[in-house]
């Protein structure tokens, strides 16, 4: 209700009601059904993909740092976009969201293997190597907008990662991948909880681990790929929610997924209402406010020494 209202012009209440039970062609009731309204609920879906997300790839990986920003996940599929937008001329969401997933998986195996050692995955290792592809990716996707000035216009926003001006109509083709990822994460969460205690205890509790591996990397490509899809890479909430969660349910995967649903849409709306009133009557992307907010949460979760693995 706080993200309907607060805006350029506050709307009280009331109008909101009336918008929505008594709707009228008013200049505010339009931009209460038209504007407003949509912009919440893409917040709510992007915000719950993303916490998910974040969840899902630290259980995987079993990295607190895990985060599909920082390992390079959006930034794969921002540069799948931007192919598909300023080289192939794709524009409608149905069609680039392809993009999206396939550069949300080659980025994801290519960090968890880079990340491999002798000993394992190392917590260190993959988020220097998913910084380093996420540096490489970001530059490739800058240099293919600004060769092209139309490409880049419309990009320009969904680059820095936004809700702003996204109709309902971008929900509908990625909402049931979203649905499919969210089923497979919450069926999974168990075999996750397993994994978290070692391979061996995992395979003695009867898990199938490239099963549930394979299951868990679908997933995060889904919900990875299909939030870059609509709001451009929205980063540090994958990584700040599932702590909370964490810190507010212990270590079951389970209710950490539940938690992570409720909380990440949360943040995400809060930081975009925040991005609003900052800089009145300009807006800041939702992504600009979300790095501000996540760059000293991780900072703080590097130094603390209960960082090193989950």
């Amino acid at each position: 209700m706080i993200s309907i209202m607060i805006g350029s012009k506050s709307i009280p209440l009331p109008m909101i009601w009336d918008a929505l039970f008594d709707p009228s062609p008013t200049p505010d009731q339009f931009a209460i059904r038209d504007y407003r309204m949509p912009r919440t609920v893409v917040g709510l879906v992007v915000g719950a993909t993303l916490g998910l997300a974040g969840a899902l790839i630290q259980a995987l990986t079993r990295n607190p740092l895990a985060e599909p920003g920082i390992l390079g996940v959006h930034a794969g599929s921002a540069f799948a976009v931007a192919i598909a937008v300023g080289v192939l001329g794709i524009t409608d969401i149905a069609g680039y969201m392809w993009f999206a997933f396939a550069g949300a998986l080659v980025v994801t195996l290519m960090v968890m293997l880079l990340g491999a050692t002798r000993r394992g995955s190392s917590p260190v290792m993959m988020v220097l190597a998913g910084v380093a592809v996420g540096a490489v990716l970001t530059g490739a996707t800058t240099a293919l907008t600004l060769t092209n000035p139309d490409a880049f216009d419309r990009m320009r926003a969904w680059n820095a990662g936004s809700i702003v001006g996204r109709p309902l109509e971008v929900l509908w083709p990625i909402v049931p991948f979203l649905a499919v990822a969210l089923v497979v994460a919450l069926a999974i969460a168990g075999s996750l909880n397993a994994i978290g205690l070692g391979d061996d205890v995992a395979v003695a509790h009867g898990v199938r681990l490239i099963r549930t591996r394979a299951l868990a990397v679908a997933a995060l490509t889904l919900l990875a790929g299909g939030a870059t899809a609509i709001a451009g890479p929205v980063g540090f909430v994958g990584l700040m929610v599932p702590h909370v969660a964490r810190w507010i349910v212990g270590p079951d995967q389970r209710w950490i997924f539940v938690y992570s649903l409720v909380l990440a849409p949360s943040l995400l709306l809060a930081s975009d209402v925040l991005g609003r009133i900052v800089m009145t009557p300009s807006e800041i992307p939702v992504g600009v406010v979300t790095a501000f907010v996540g760059a000293p949460v991780l900072i703080l979760l590097v130094r603390r020494k209960a960082a090193s693995g989950l």
